[in-house]
Parts: C-alpha cells; sequence; structure tokens
C-alpha cells in the first residue's frame, strides 16, 4: 500500500528526473487514474490514450508540483480528469465536411438596412399620427392589412367612392409630410 507520502515523495523524484521513481509512480496511480479517464470517456481506447497524455503531463509538470497540505492523488486526479474532459469536449465537437453546412448567410436585411428601415418606420409612422385616426387606420386596412376598398367601406360606414377619396387624399398628406 502507498502512503500519501510516498506518493508525494515519487512526484519529488520524478521532478528530478528519476525514471525509477516515475515508473513507480505509475504502478502505484496508474489504475486509479485510468478509472477516473474510464468513467469520464466511456470508451476504452480513449482512456488509455488520456492516461498516457497525463502521465507525460506528469513526467513535464512534477517539478511544479508543491507539497502543500493536499493530497497529491488530488493533483494527480485533477491533471488526469481535465485532460479527459478536454478529450470529451473534443469527441462532441467533431468536424463535419464543408460540402455538408448548410448556407448560413442572413436572409434579413444588413444592419445598415435595418437602421434605415427603422428611421422610415418612425417618420411613417409620425406622418401616420397627422392624418385623422379613422382615415390612418383606413390606410393601415389597405396597404398593411391587405383589406380591400369594399371591405374598407363596409368596416368604416362610408360609401365606396368615399373610401377610394379617403384613400387618395391620404396617401396625398402622407406623401407631403414623408418629403419634408
Amino acid at each position: 500500500m502507498t502512503t500519501r507520502n510516498d506518493v508525494e515523495n515519487m512526484i519529488a523524484q520524478v521532478g528530478l528526473g528519476d525514471r525509477a521513481a516515475f515508473s513507480s509512480l505509475y504502478d502505484a496511480t496508474s489504475a486509479k487514474l485510468f478509472g477516473v479517464c474510464l468513467r469520464i470517456l466511456n470508451d476504452r481506447a480513449e482512456a488509455e490514450d488520456v492516461l498516457q497524455e497525463a502521465f507525460v503531463r506528469i513526467w513535464q509538470k512534477s517539478n511544479t508540483y508543491a507539497a502543500n497540505g493536499y493530497s497529491p492523488m488530488t493533483w494527480l486526479i485533477t491533471l488526469t480528469r481535465n485532460l479527459a474532459i478536454d478529450k470529451l469536449r473534443a469527441r462532441k465537437a467533431g468536424s463535419v465536411d464543408i460540402d455538408e453546412v448548410y448556407d448560413l448567410a442572413d436572409s434579413g436585411p444588413t444592419p445598415e438596412a435595418a437602421a434605415v428601415a427603422s428611421s422610415e418606420r418612425g417618420q411613417i409612422d409620425g406622418c401616420l399620427n397627422e392624418l385623422e385616426p379613422e382615415r390612418a387606420g383606413a390606410v393601415r386596412d389597405a396597404y398593411l392589412e391587405g383589406h380591400s376598398y369594399n371591405e374598407l367601406a363596409a368596416k368604416y360606414g362610408v360609401p365606396l367612392n368615399t373610401m377610394r377619396t379617403w384613400l387618395r387624399r391620404s396617401l396625398a398628406k402622407l406623401k407631403d409630410c414623408l418629403t419634408r
């Protein structure tokens, strides 16, 4: 049974380049670290790859390990766990053939066109507010809702020719307002 102090000493010796200590550290901790990899990745081959990469990192970074009261296994497990999570994220990201990707171009207006349209809409709304409420409503119903002259005449209770006159005169007022 390897104690906490034994693992700390092995890590310290590995930090000095001791290959025998590295072999002992591997023997003492690889089963536990492999279990961490396998639990995260759920794939034996990938877990083996990550374990190998973890021990390469341990060899490279063991000189930075500081025995500061925390368990050396915590350091080893954290290093291994982070590598396994990176591998899992890489698996999920995957790669897609560029020919299989849909065209993601936005069919909406460009930001500049949207700003112009918003400004024009504000101006049109302002001009519609200058009309009498019934006539502004008739214009909205005719040109935004698509109602026919007959439907509008029935809705507002006026003769058909009167509705045509309302719309013609309202459009003329809107044109004057918009050109100011």
